[in-house]
This record gives structure tokens, C-alpha cells and sequence, in this order.
């Protein structure tokens, strides 16, 4: 049920970032528990019956009334947060402190606060990222894997062991106005980061694009950019390569629903509102005095959205752009850009030899398009077996259907040619 699926990832980490607060951090399995149920309960009721107007709303009363119906249960058995434990003791108190706790208007501020929780200092850089990915956008231990280009089994052991990390704290959620939260914040924003670009470049099986991801990274950033505390140039950065990238989002794919890469996207429609935002962001992040990877990033989205072809892109000013990232923050997938970029200014030979020396290159092994990237190269150099080879490599990796009939339409096209080695 797909509607159900991105309901859940809407609504989940707001209801059990709202129910920490009742239950305490110490009880974040069963604020999961409850969140789970009442996700079980909602698709089996809507399978009877149409899903209603407002199912947010009927998640969110679902929810509550299973929190209270916990805590009749639990609360001679659990310890509950320590300012509210005499009000859930209580019959008469009991509802209404529930009731207030869960009210709509402190949903945004709970779920920012939960953010900075997962990115308590006793965890590790990747484990708060897994963390903010699992507990806040719903992501499953699989998507963030490929977020990680690492293996499922990991990644639930990391998440798990975060969890019971946070629970052992027994603290609540986090205070902004604690001058930790700046320690906390790069956190924060790598976890929005691999959000929106699993959006962009969706890993699910049924979905080259997931929009509604893009959609939910750049909400969530935006609660950053409108809080004095959090709207750092970084955030500011961030949230420009956000806006610029999603402005490419309607040419993503083709009208008939087909995979379509940069050269063959029509420009015209590329969302001219969010690339005039996305320039603002970018112009009012540079106010600071430490240049970060979004900077970098939104700084090459910022020469795609101003040229108006491939051929008039600044390819050089790219090139630099990326030599500044790999400075920055290195990595298997920004270096294969850089050699891509490479490859327009100084021949497909070149971005070869670039894309062979990449460090680490055996974590782009089950990453399609980094076999895809050496095909092009190959047929570019009328190496047409070479390439035919790579293709198939990468369509046997393909990750969606999107993907496959584009790297079939790649590798019939190679298989055309004259087979030249």
C-alpha cells in the first residue's frame, strides 16, 4: 500500500519524537511500539473502508489514545519522565497532561529536538546519521545501507545499538538552548542530506524519484533555517543545494516515466522559484567564514541551473568545485562526479583514467552508475565491447525498473555498433 508507506515516513518520526516526551527516552521502544500499532491498526481499518480525509489526524488520535491506554497499563511497571510521573499517576490528570503534551502545534519543535537527540556525543558520527535517518524519516535499516554503501546487516546492528545507547541516557529530548546543539548540528544535517538525495536518486525497487523524500528533507531542513540557533552558512548551504537540486526534480524523469539524465532534460521547466531561492540561500550562507561540503555542492548545482545546455555548462569552474570537495570531504561517489566532470573538458580518455584511480573505488561496486560512467567513456572512445560490458555490469545492478529500461536502452544501443574492441 503506498499511500500507507509515505504516510508512515510523514508521521512517524513526529509521533514518536511527541511520544518521547511523554514516555521518556528510557521508553523509546515502546513509543515505537505504540507508533507501530497504531500504523497496523490504521491499514487494517482503511482496507474495510476508504482511508480518510485527514488520516494524518486519524494517526494522530489513534495514536494518543493508544499512548493513554499504555500508560493505564504501564505506569506501576515503567518509570515515565520524572516532572510527569505524578500527573500520570493520576486518573484525573492523566488525559489532559497527554492531551497537552500531544498537542499539533509542538509537533515541528519536538521533531526538531529529536534530531539533536539522536546525536547524543556517546555515538558516533554514522551511528547519529543511521539514527536520525531510522527514528525521524522512516527510513528501513536497507535504504540506509545504500545511504552508506555499506551492507543492511550492519546498519540494523548500528541503529539498534544507538537505540539502546539514547535509552540508557534516560534524558529527555534535547534542549536547543543547550550549547551543545552546535556539536550536534553536522549530524543533523549530513542525516537531511542522504534523505534528499535518496530521494533524488531513489534506491527502492518500484521508484527511480521519490519526491515525497525530496519533499520531507527540505521541510526538515527548512526547521533548521527558520531557528536563530540552527541557521548556520552550513544549514544555509544546505538547504541551497536542496532547493536547486529539487528544482531539477520535474525533468528527472521523461513523460512516459523514463530515467532522464542532465543532457536530455528540458530546461524550460526546471522550477525557476526554487533556483532563484536556492541562489539566495547560497548567496546568504557565504556571510560565514568556514566553507563546507553543502557550500561546495550547492555551488556546482548553482553552474548546472545557470547554463542553459550541456555544452555551454562551465565545466572547468565544476572541475574546481569538485577538487575543492574532495579537500572538504572525499568520497568514492564525489570523486566519480569530478571525473565525470573531467571527462567534458578534457575527453572521455581522461575521465577513464580518473574514474580508475579513485580511491576506494570497491565501495562503487554494486553502484550502477559508476560502471554506467566508464561505458560512456568506453563508447565515447568507440571502444564499443569494452562499453557494451560495462553496461550490462550496471544493468545488473539496477535498482528500479526506471533504471533498467535505461541501462537496456544503453546496452542495446552499444550492441548496435560496430564491435570494435
Amino acid at each position: 500500500m503506498e499511500e500507507g508507506e509515505h504516510l508512515f515516513r510523514r508521521e512517524a518520526g513526529r509521533i514518536v519524537a511527541s511520544l518521547v516526551r511523554v514516555f521518556g527516552m528510557q521508553n523509546l521502544d515502546l513509543a515505537e511500539d505504540v507508533v507501530q500499532d497504531t500504523f497496523c491498526r490504521a491499514l487494517a481499518a482503511w482496507k474495510q473502508r476508504d482511508i480518510p480525509d485527514r488520516p494524518g489526524a486519524w494517526l494522530w488520535k489513534a495514536a494518543k489514545n493508544r499512548a493513554i491506554d499504555v500508560l493505564r497499563r504501564e505506569r506501576t511497571a515503567r518509570s515515565f519522565e520524572a516532572e510527569l510521573s505524578r500527573a500520570l499517576q493520576s486518573e484525573w490528570t492523566l488525559v489532559p497532561t497527554v492531551n497537552e503534551l500531544l498537542k499539533t502545534g509542538s509537533i515541528e519543535d519536538d521533531q526538531l529536538r529529536m534530531m539533536f537527540t539522536c546525536c547524543h556525543p556517546r555515538l558516533n558520527e554514522p551511528a547519529q546519521v543511521a539514527l536520525v535517518l531510522n527514528l525521524v524519516c522512516g527510513f528501513s535499516a536497507k535504504e540506509i545501507a545504500q545511504a552508506f554503501l555499506t551492507g543492511g546487516a550492519a546498519i540494523e546492528k548500528r541503529v539498534q545499538r544507538a537505540k539502546k545507547v539514547l535509552a540508557q541516557t534516560a534524558e529527555g529530548l534535547f534542549d536547543l538552548a543547550d550549547s551543545d546543539f552546535r556539536t550536534r548540528l553536522a549530524s543533523v544535517q549530513r542525516a537531511l542530506y542522504l534523505l534528499f538525495n535518496e530521494g533524488y536518486h531513489s534506491t527502492s525497487p518500484s521508484m527511480a524519484v521519490r519526491s515525497d523524500l525530496c519533499q520531507e528533507a527540505m521541510r526538515l531542513a527548512g526547521l533548521l533555517r527558520d531557528r536563530r540557533q540552527t541557521a548556520t552558512p552550513s544549514t544555509l548551504a544546505l538547504c541551497a543545494l536542496m532547493w536547486l537540486d529539487a528544482a531539477r526534480l520535474p525533468t528527472r524523469l521523461d513523460a512516459a516515466g523514463e530515467l532522464n539524465p542532465l543532457a536530455g532534460q528540458d530546461r524550460s521547466r526546471w522550477n525557476r522559484t526554487l533556483i532563484e531561492e536556492g541562489a539566495r540561500l547560497l548567496e546568504r550562507s557565504a556571510r560565514g567564514t568556514v566553507v563546507s561540503e553543502y557550500h561546495v555542492e550547492a555551488a556546482i548545482a548553482h553552474v548546472h541551473a545557470r547554463a542553459t545546455s550541456i555544452e555551454t555548462t562551465e565545466w572547468t569552474e565544476i572541475v574546481a568545485l569538485y577538487d575543492r570537495l574532495m579537500e572538504i570531504r572525499p568520497s568514492p561517489i564525489a570523486a566519480l562526479n569530478r571525473a565525470i566532470a573531467i571527462a567534458q573538458v578534457e575527453g572521455p580518455a581522461r575521465g577513464r583514467e580518473e574514474i580508475r584511480s579513485i580511491a576506494q573505488a570497491e565501495r562503487l561496486a554494486n553502484y550502477p552508475f559508476y560502471h554506467a560512467a566508464l561505458g560512456e567513456f568506453e563508447l565515447r572512445l568507440n571502444n564499443h565491447v569494452t562499453a557494451c560490458k560495462h553496461f550490462r555490469a550496471a544493468l545488473a545492478l539496477a535498482r528500479n525498473q526506471a533504471e533498467r529500461r535505461y541501462l537496456e536502452r544503453k546496452v542495446a544501443a552499444a550492441a548496435r555498433l560496430p564491435q570494435t574492441a
